[in-house]
């Protein structure tokens, strides 16, 4: 492992429970531990527990501090109480998707942003260009964000935090653990229910080692990116670098509903006037094979006549559904909507698949 790697304060958790480590965004983290087939059938039938220190943690706080996201975040966040959270995007003036990231309302004038491990730097340094007395822009890498995500997760974190239970879905709450204030947010990336905890670093071991005592006799099991990346896309969620870029906008990306036109101007909106004017290039779309072959990512689509109309962006094999799935960007048209068959050149073998509408997986409610 190279040296030069970002270490989360549980590296040696995970080494004890014999984790295999990889490279990502410039962090060691873990990828698996049991197998990913094993960690994402616990998160789907009872619960999975994930360190995600590596994301980026932005704390907005002042009088401003709603003003100046309004300016950068395409969501509406003045629509956001206290308590809420809610999903958007950091765009260029293009249009492009610097970042898809979740705000958190903390408080009145308090707000985490919690954009990707690879583009924290890029949000960082846009939102501090009004770093002021009335907006005070500050990175918080002191914390350690543990997720625990499935079906069980809410019975296994509401001893510890009894906020839980009064949580919906993108909502958080202010907890103790330990006389340590902590984040507790019912939000995640894998289509269950479960919570996202912002900790402290002091007690970050503590909590990892409390909950996964707890969790054993419910059939908890420490989850690794690898099992993380099969159940986003089983949700249809977008990765950033794979699915979405700056070169791709959040109409192309089907991430119209994240954007509040009518809020006002924010950065990249009238670039989204014009292409909502004008039309789109291309269209993500989920893919579902018929034929028994696994699609990854940059693999030819084609049309039912042999003609190519786009290429996968994200692919794997569906441990839920037990059929490769993808994503891909599409000509935009009708005939290759939800309902349409196209086929998948999976390495010079072409297999026969569906659009269909996502999630592969159907999980609601939260």
């Amino acid at each position: 492992m190279d040296a030069d790697l970002r270490q989360t304060p549980l590296q040696d958790e995970h080494e004890a429970l014999g984790a295999k480590l990889g490279e990502f965004a410039g962090w060691a983290m873990p990828i698996e531990y049991a197998g990913v087939l094993t960690e994402h059938r616990a998160v789907r039938e009872a619960a999975g527990m994930f360190d995600l220190t590596h994301l980026g943690k932005i704390e907005v706080a002042g009088p401003e501090a709603l003003d100046v996201l309004q300016r950068f975040i395409t969501g509406n966040l003045a629509e956001v109480s206290v308590g809420g959270a809610q999903y958007g995007m950091v765009l260029t003036e293009d249009g492009g998707i610097v970042d898809d990231l979740i705000t958190y309302r903390v408080d009145q004038d308090r707000l985490l942003v919690v954009p990707n491990a690879a583009n924290t730097e890029a949000v960082l340094s846009i939102l501090s260009e009004e770093d002021s007395a009335g907006a005070v822009v500050e990175h918080r890498p002191d914390l350690v964000t543990i997720a625990v995500q499935g079906p069980r997760s809410l019975e296994l974190v509401a001893p510890l935090f009894s906020a839980v239970e009064g949580l919906d879905f993108m909502t958080c709450a202010e907890a103790s653990y330990r006389d340590v204030v902590v984040l507790v947010a019912r939000s995640g990336y894998t289509g269950e229910r479960g919570v996202e905890l912002f900790v402290p670093e002091g007690v970050a071991r503590a909590m990892w080692r409390d909950l996964l005592e707890r969790g054993r006799p419910l059939g908890l099991e420490p989850a690794g990116l690898g099992a993380r990346d099969t159940l986003r896309l089983e949700m249809g969620y977008p990765l950033h670098g794979n699915d979405i870029s700056p070169d791709r906008t959040p109409m192309e990306a089907g991430l119209s509903w994240a954007v509040s036109l009518d809020k006002g101007d924010f950065r990249g909106r009238d670039a989204l006037l014009r292409q909502k004017q004008e039309g789109l290039p291309a269209r993500l779309r989920a893919i579902r094979m018929v034929d028994r072959l696994i699609p990854r990512a940059g693999y030819p689509v084609l049309d039912e006549t042999g003609v190519p109309i786009g290429e996968t962006t994200s692919g794997s094999f569906s441990p839920t559904l037990r059929v490769g799935i993808a994503l891909a960007y599409l000509e935009p048209t009708d005939a290759h909507g939800p309902g349409s068959t196209v086929e998948v050149d999976v390495r010079g073998r072409r297999g026969r698949a569906e659009v269909v509408k996502p999630p592969f997986v159907d999980r609601s409610p939260r």
